[in-house]
């Protein structure tokens, strides 16, 4: 009897708990509250209506590791200092003289941080179109050859491709490319390596594009076990031009295509216009040059100039497909119109004027990197719904919110909330993070009449469980959401 007594106790303080409250607060203390996964990490959570009233809180001042939700943040400044029409630019100029089709001086890249430059991205312009408008411009001075260098300008933005609180692990990963002042094949290389016919053979290594001229690849890749997969390690050297791949391919594999982080995308860019003329009809007979190995000072003449596609058009693939290079560009780019320096240090600081401007406090924030993969950013659910009232605002607002990615629909949040009725996804427009141990959603949620667009944020770190433990009582909050009316 009394244990029967303290069993009703129980199921009363939950109902009780749960008694006058929406969707959203019910499921955080029936649901979430009482399960070991959540309380065994650190949870955050906010979502406030159209009204402005607090629908849901758990712990919503909490600052917390972010992941790619920070994107949300960089993207939304950045449409509101720059503008959706802002183009990135980037220049050829020559030094030197031209006499009877032959300048007697150097053919300059002048990057403005592009990141769309050489990209594969269907956003992005056919790199030999763009290409041509630089030999187009060349010609057009009377350039039939170069008795002189092709140098790769990246001056534009400060040269620290990668913020000193990335993790090691990411370094060598397409996903862990920085940003560059002239940016190349979304600063990646693509790699093929084909195993030995034996266990313990080496690898051949293939660098199928783009070529850094003067990189030197040390292999110390093995042929592994049958069934081993693909168990490669990738590290560029930022200073030497040196790289290191170690581990192993399994000997089963035919091949293993590998694409990896670039150091030096601007020479790359040099280097296969270089090509690119001399395949058109202008010889060069210099080499490829950096610009720091040039004298400061050196008068060029501007013979052409392309541009990136808008601004609005790039943050839409930033957030759908979570691209860190974007959201890095974006990042820096703010401080060097904001203060005239594009560092993570001045963009850090021009991210708080602007919100500040905005009227959003900015306590609870702090920024490291524009993409999210720094675990030194650190923002609380509570910052997250005042950013998003704000951006609400904004005149920039309708661009943005539909930058953002849906349940059910090509993007990062396709598989989520796979099963539900299209009439619950299509009203989440959110960007999803993810890091080791940190789970995390952010957005907009159309309510009903009631509640109105709604804002929200739910942070998960540090748990001890697979993802896909946490993943779907993740988002049941998300249907909660989307479930006030």
């Amino acid at each position: 009897m009394k244990k029967l007594i303290l069993t009703l106790l129980a199921v009363g303080a939950l109902s009780l708990a749960g008694y006058g409250k929406g969707p959203a607060q019910k499921y955080i203390e029936q649901e979430l509250k009482t399960d070991s996964l959540f309380n065994n990490a650190i949870i955050g959570i906010m979502a406030v209506d159209g009204n402005g009233k607090v629908i849901a809180d758990w712990n919503s001042n909490l600052p917390m590791l972010t992941a790619s939700t920070m994107k949300t943040i960089t993207t939304g400044v950045g449409l509101n200092l720059l503008g959706p029409d802002f183009r990135f630019s980037t220049k050829v100029a020559y030094s030197g003289e031209i006499a009877d089709g032959i300048l007697n001086g150097d053919i300059y890249i002048i990057g403005g941080a592009d990141p769309t430059l050489g990209s594969a991205d269907e956003v992005a312009y056919d790199t030999d179109s763009v290409f041509g408008v630089w030999a187009d411009g060349l010609k057009n001075a009377g350039i039939r050859e170069v008795n002189g260098n092709i140098v790769a300008d990246d001056s534009y933005l400060v040269r620290e491709l990668i913020p000193d609180s990335w993790s090691w692990g990411n370094l060598g990963a397409d996903y862990g490319s920085g940003t560059s002042g002239l940016c190349f094949h979304e600063n990646t290389q693509r790699f093929v390596l084909k195993p030995g016919m034996n266990v313990g053979d080496s690898v051949k290594i293939e660098i199928v594009y783009p070529i850094i001229p003067g990189q030197k690849i040390i292999n110390d890749l093995t042929t592994g076990e049958p069934e081993s997969g693909d168990r490669s390690w990738y590290y560029l050297d930022d200073i030497t031009r040196t790289a290191l791949y170690s581990g192993s391919v399994a000997v089963d594999r035919k091949e293993a295509r590998s694409v990896n982080s670039s150091r030096f995308p601007h020479l790359s860019c040099a280097y296969h216009f270089a090509q690119f003329l001399a395949e058109n009809g202008i010889k060069v007979n210099g080499a490829i040059k950096d610009i720091k190995q040039m004298p400061e000072d050196t008068e060029r003449e501007i013979v052409a100039e392309t541009f990136s596609p808008r601004l609005i058009d790039i943050i839409n693939v930033t957030n759908s497909i979570s691209n860190n290079l974007y959201a890095e560009t974006i990042f820096k780019t703010i401080g060097k119109v904001a203060t005239g320096t594009g560092s993570y240090d001045s963009s850090a600081v021009a991210v708080v004027r602007e919100l500040e401007k905005m009227g959003v406090d900015t306590y609870g924030f702090t920024q490291s990197d524009g993409s999210g993969l720094s675990r030194e950013n650190y923002v609380s659910p509570e910052f997250f719904c005042k950013y998003y009232t704000a951006m609400e605002e904004n005149a920039n607002f309708v661009p943005f919110f539909n930058s953002l990615p849906v349940p059910g629909r090509e993007g990062t949040l396709k598989s989520v909330l796979k099963g539900e009725p299209d009439s619950i996804k299509s009203r989440i427009h959110a960007k999803s993070g993810s890091l080791s141990s940190v789970r995390c959603y952010a957005g907009y949620v159309e309510g009903g009449k009631k509640s109105g667009l709604i804002k929200f944020a739910i942070l998960t770190n540090n748990y001890a469980a697979y993802t896909s433990q946490m993943q779907p009582k993740i988002e049941g909050f998300l249907k909660a959401l989307a479930m006030e009316k």
